[in-house]
């Protein structure tokens, strides 16, 4: 018995996102605001001016070689402590190593244990975070005991545990600060991922058969990167202050590298006759960690409609 069902109603079936038209609407949505989150980024003048001095020190991270002749671990004696001056425009050291030159390469480890450990965070806490998010259940449950349990230790402890453990190295060093950060990495994806799992995209792909894996990665993850770029920027910064402090306490990079965190701790003694010593060490860092955060900043109040509307 032929069917009395009209031939349009199998094209009404077909859902906005399986045509051809409604895909091309979709994807303009996303250039619209891309575009829009631009704009809001290059008008917000402090994550400019962030942007600028971030892009300025990796550039001095590469060209460090080009802009002092000075070797920043080879010592003089006969020019310990000097001030500012002309042949040395940031002073000397108590080895009479030149600051500026320590300052340039100390830029490279600092930077690079900044953004390594916040990808080691992002690598397992975004896998962490979608997989219990997505499955929810007794695999939720399990994650989420164990981040409670690593978040039981404040953040800097559980990086000197994991330091204490494996040893005093710039490559233990990141290791440990990435380890610190799994904890609220990995919640704030598992949050973004039950606020997400139940839009209609997520459904649409179920029904279109694709895969768990393929929906967590090509579905749900593009949609909630917005708020997970501002958290990993916002943590290079924090990163940087907590290598910066292990290497302080001796549990870091290890000397005569320079590292900021340990030109700190050698200027310390000298800080009353000869300010320089421990003074520009900690001005890198401090403008490090602002330039960072501002660029944070910016890139929330970008993402965020609301923020951009008010």
């Amino acid at each position: 018995m032929p069917s009395s069902t009209p031939a349009s109603s199998t094209v009404s079936l077909r859902t906005p996102w399986q045509t051809a038209a409604g895909t091309a609407a979709l994807s303009e949505v996303g250039r619209v605001r891309g575009r829009s989150a631009d704009r809001g980024l290059l008008r917000n003048r402090g994550a400019a001016v962030g942007a600028v001095v971030l892009i300025l020190l990796l550039g001095i991270t590469i060209a460090a070689p080009m802009l002092t002749s000075y070797d920043p671990i080879e010592q003089s004696l006969r020019e310990r402590l000097e001030p500012p001056s002309q042949l040395h425009p940031l002073g000397t050291d108590n080895f009479g190593r030149d600051i500026l030159s320590r300052i340039l390469y100390g830029a490279r480890i600092s930077l690079r244990v900044g953004f390594v450990s916040v990808g080691i965070a992002a690598a397992i806490g975004l896998t962490l975070g979608l997989t219990a998010g997505y499955y929810g259940g007794r695999v939720d449950d399990v994650v989420m005991r164990l981040m409670d349990v690593l978040l039981a230790f404040p953040g800097i402890l559980l990086a000197l545990l994991v330091v204490a453990v494996l040893g005093s190295s710039l490559t233990n060093l990141m290791i440990a600060v990435g380890v610190g950060n799994i904890p609220p990495f990995t919640r704030l994806v598992r949050g973004s991922v039950l606020a997400a799992r139940g839009n209609v995209y997520v459904e649409a792909a179920r029904v279109l058969g694709c895969r768990d894996r393929r929906i967590m990665w090509r579905h749900i993850l593009p949609n909630i990167a917005a708020p997970l770029i501002v958290f990993a920027t916002l943590g290079v910064a924090g990163a940087i202050l907590t290598g910066a402090a292990l290497s302080f306490l001796g549990l870091g990079v290890q000397p005569p590298e320079p590292e900021w965190g340990i030109m700190l701790a050698e200027g310390r003694g000298y800080l009353r006759g000869y300010w320089w010593v421990a003074t520009f060490p900690g001005f890198a860092i401090v403008l490090a960690t602002l330039a960072i955060n501002m660029l944070g900043d910016g890139l929330r109040d970008a993402f965020d409609p609301r923020l951009r509307r008010s």
